[in-house]
């Protein structure tokens, strides 16, 4: 039998466990677009309930999830306010001007993280020939940011300027679990600050595919709209729903092995004399800028021949992200690894 790589490319890369499959198995479904799938309902209303909003809306990616909560929330020729790092202007494709013909306002904030005083001084003076600022998103845990999280107290202040200000605050929870199993704060008390909130469920939950939208009831009849109109519509859903139910009931509280095994990569990483410098390692994402003689690429290949899966995040810089199925054992080859007990892996 031939030996799986060890990836930690991402937490997208997980498989749904034996459990969760028969769940997926066992799933009694119908027809989402009628809305008609038991399983379906039942996941959006978990989640809704989750957060304290009245609806949900299960969808195909997160990406989807923040472009509808976009399309919902602003007008053509409005502004969206972010950090430089979100994951809606990073990897989404300009989505938002593609879908919903609004400008992006970008903040340089700490690792990803913005704060109140930083978006008070972004909106924009209501003149003609300005986008009006409309929305704030805030990502949580940040990608970009390696894996860095807010705190309710530093959303309170947020989520009070926003709404004082008549702005709309949605939330790009894609690993908010992995930040709550580190704070120990309850999803209901994040879905108060937040007029919407995405989360997904095939990264560090385990679940193969899915992200949730939940808001007002009206906005998610909105949002339901744009979802068919983008294509997402789907019918039998109920089979990866179910692994949605499953991965909310039972793979939250394992999120805390990922976060501990990746602040341990990060420890190790900090004392390698080919390391330049690591980000603070809050949740499961490691990223790390490696010294000359090594680039991205040329580390990349060096772990690819110890069997280890990585991903470039600039010409000096990589990053790890722990998940499901990284192991102990994997966990201690990485480590093994990267501490240069393999003869040859360490520039000559």
């Amino acid at each position: 039998m031939v030996q799986q790589p060890i990836n930690l490319i991402s937490d997208t890369v997980t498989r749904p466990t034996p459990a969760m499959l028969q769940a997926m198995f066992e799933a009694e479904v119908g027809d989402d677009v009628f809305g008609e799938d038991p399983t379906v309902n039942a996941l959006e209303q978990k989640v809704a309930h989750l957060f304290g909003k009245e609806a949900a809306l299960f969808c195909p990616s997160g990406t989807m999830t923040n472009q509808l909560a976009i399309k919902c929330h602003t007008r053509p020729l409005d502004e969206l306010i972010c950090d430089e790092f979100s994951h809606v202007y990073q990897y989404e494709t300009g989505g938002y001007a593609f879908h919903s013909g609004v400008s992006i306002n970008l903040i340089k904030g700490e690792n990803g993280k913005i704060k109140a005083e930083q978006i008070r001084a972004a909106v924009k003076p209501v003149y003609d020939w300005l986008p009006i600022s409309r929305l704030v998103v805030i990502e949580n845990t940040c990608n970009k940011g390696g894996g860095s999280f807010y705190t309710l107290d530093e959303l309170v202040p947020i989520s009070q300027f926003c709404r004082e200000a008549g702005l709309a605050l949605h939330l790009d929870g894609a690993r908010l679990f992995n930040a709550l199993v580190e704070t120990g704060e309850s999803p209901i008390d994040h879905g108060r600050l937040f007029d919407s909130v995405s989360i997904c469920l095939s990264k560090g939950l385990g679940a193969p595919v899915g992200s949730v939208l939940c808001g007002p009831a009206d906005f998610i009849r909105q949002a339901r709209r744009f979802r068919k109109v983008m294509g997402g519509g789907m019918r039998q859903a109920g089979y990866l729903a179910a692994a949605g139910i499953y991965a909310l009931d039972r793979h939250v509280d394992r999120l805390q092995a990922d976060n501990k095994r990746a602040k341990q990569i990060g420890e190790v990483l900090a004392a390698q004399p080919y390391v330049a410098h690591v980000r603070p390692v809050q949740s499961n994402i490691v990223i790390f800028d490696v010294l000359p003689p090594f680039t991205a690429a040329s580390f990349l290949e060096k772990l690819k021949a110890q069997d280890i899966l990585a991903t470039a995040f600039g010409t000096q810089t990589l990053r790890f992200v722990t998940h499901l199925d990284f192991t102990e054992n994997m966990l201690a080859r990485v480590l093994e690894v990267l501490e240069g007990g393999v003869s040859g892996f360490l520039p000559g």
